[in-house]
């Protein structure tokens, strides 16, 4: 199933960005549809493979401490095959 998201990843107590980077870095390479938007990324692929390039993501960016990702997911604004 295709499926859209919006993510966000929010680093608490870090004296830097790294976290977001590192996640971003993982989104962007997942083999998924990314486009890096100021305050998110929005995603668009098989469901999956989304979650997995999710569970990455978060893990790049725990590596640097506490985090909080934020998550809006919808098979509602994908393209879907015609049913003939």
């Amino acid at each position: 199933m295709m499926v859209s998201a919006t993510v966000a990843v929010y680093p608490l107590r870090q004296p830097d960005y790294r976290a977001i980077e590192d996640a971003i870095e993982v989104l962007t390479h997942s083999g998924l549809s990314a486009d890096v938007q100021p305050m998110h990324t929005e995603l668009t692929g098989e469901l999956d493979a989304l979650f997995e390039a999710l569970r990455q993501a978060f893990l790049a960016a725990a590596r640097h401490g506490v985090v909080v990702m934020t998550l809006t997911l919808t098979n509602a604004c994908t393209p879907t095959p015609r049913q003939e």
